[in-house]
């Protein structure tokens, strides 16, 4: 069920990839990736990892309706990027159930 924060509906997922866990919020806004603090250009230098990361949001089509938070931890990148993916499509999983 998601949670109202200040008018804003935030919508939770937990992703798993090997040993690395992400816990996403997403909130209605511009597009906006911040993982661990760190824009999404800042704390990925290969853009396949974007790409991964931007993979549900560009599926569904909602690549500029949402921001995502972000907090990983644990494993690899590569790990961290698909344990991303998994909660922001766990997320968007709960905003369009």
């Amino acid at each position: 069920m998601p949670r109202t924060k200040k008018e804003q509906v935030v919508f939770n997922g937990t992703g798993r990839r090997k040993s690395s866990i992400a816990r996403v919020r997403l909130v209605e806004g511009t597009g906006k990736i911040t993982i661990n603090g760190k824009d999404i250009e800042e704390y990925f230098d290969l853009d396949t990892l974007k790409v991964i990361v931007r993979q549900p949001l560009t599926v569904t089509n909602t690549l500029t309706k949402y921001d995502v938070v972000c907090s990983v931890y644990g494993g690899g990148v590569t790990g961290q990027a698909g344990a991303v993916r998994h909660g922001i499509a766990r997320a968007l999983n709960e905003a369009n159930a």
